[in-house]
């Protein structure tokens, strides 16, 4: 039986990918900070073991031993979208860009043969390559072989172009020459495979006054040399890269002339628009990370797409697993 921590757990998406690799795998520790995830969290895992939280505040010798560490540690202060505070970056009182030592710290006293870590594509190139060879060095430092690579979710059967940056470390004792991570292939997937059945609910559809409101703000930017503004992204093919705040939503509206209620079920300014505009609902979010149907959607709207636009895409987690795997099978047989 494989023991995994799951560290800044978020809503699971890195556990529910190894455990879809390692049918035998037992999660023996799990920490995440933010309330709202832990519902979600709980809802689809259950409590046992309990969602701790901050992790800056749990002694090392009080979590169990483990063969596989997984780590999504805070990518905002890294990420293109956020303020590229990288280290210096504070939220709430918790230094989002040191997180990562946190995992150092637990990873050092218990010596597992694998930590994993996702973070966004910006990590790489963050403050000219010095934060990401410091992540890499503190990894080497404790005894890891340390190999990463940037993966494309729209090449693992999900169709969203999402890149992020992703970490195998292999304990020195175990590590191969060589880690080659998946490759996947060309995505076939598109947005029409992924939506509700209709109607959807009217709630979903944009207002005429918002959506001639996104019209002059992008109108603006164009006007000012940026491409910053809404998106409206064509059925047949794949979203952009699912987003917390700012325009996320926005980025990937879609155009669905499949009969809907025109009535608002919400406070809106104008009347439903007449063009059939509309934001993707939580559930097609939860598509285009891989997550499947019975995965439990129990929260406000607005909770569940920040989670999952904080969250991972599992199909790449699980190829990833499925390889890791592969490295210890052999380890254990030599």
């Amino acid at each position: 039986m494989t023991k995994t921590i799951d560290l800044f757990a978020g809503i699971g998406g890195i556990r529910l990918g190894f455990e879809q690799a390692f049918p035998d795998d037992e999660t023996v520790f799990v920490s995440e900070w933010d309330e709202y995830a832990k519902k979600t969290y709980e809802a689809n895992f259950g409590t046992q073991p309990p969602v701790e939280g901050d992790i800056t505040k749990i002694d090392e010798h009080d979590i169990p031993e483990f063969d596989i560490c997984l780590a999504g540690f805070p990518c905002q202060a890294f990420s293109i979208a956020g303020r590229h505070q990288g280290f210096n970056d504070d939220y709430y009182g918790q230094t989002r860009g040191t997180l990562f030592r946190e995992v150092v710290r637990i990873c050092k006293y218990h010596q597992p043969k694998v930590i994993f870590c996702e973070n966004v594509k910006g990590l790489v190139h963050h403050d000219r390559g010095r934060t990401f060879k410091i992540i890499k060095g503190a990894f080497e430092q404790i005894g890891y072989k340390v190999f990463d690579q940037v993966l494309n979710s729209k090449n693992f059967g999900v169709p969203q172009n999402r890149e992020r940056i992703y970490l195998v470390c292999f304990r020195n004792d175990i590590a191969p020459d060589e880690f080659e991570f998946p490759v996947g292939s060309q995505c076939t997937a598109t947005i029409r495979d992924i939506l509700d059945d209709a109607p959807i609910p009217s709630r979903y559809y944009l207002s005429d006054v918002y959506l001639e409101t996104l019209r002059r703000h992008r109108a603006r930017h164009e006007a000012l040399g940026h491409g910053f503004g809404y998106e409206i992204r064509n059925l047949d093919g794949i979203a952009g890269t699912i987003v917390v705040g700012g325009m996320g939503r926005e980025r990937n509206l879609l155009i669905d002339h499949r009969e809907h209620s025109m009535v608002p079920t919400t406070h809106i300014h104008g009347h439903i628009n007449s063009e059939d505009v509309r934001k993707m609902t939580p559930r097609e979010w939860a598509r285009l990370q891989g997550f499947p149907d019975s995965y439990k959607l129990e929260l406000a709207d607005t909770h569940l797409y920040k989670q999952f636009g904080n969250s991972v895409s599992v199909p790449v987690v699980r190829a990833i697993a499925m390889k890791i795997k592969e490295v210890l099978d052999d380890s254990s047989q030599a």
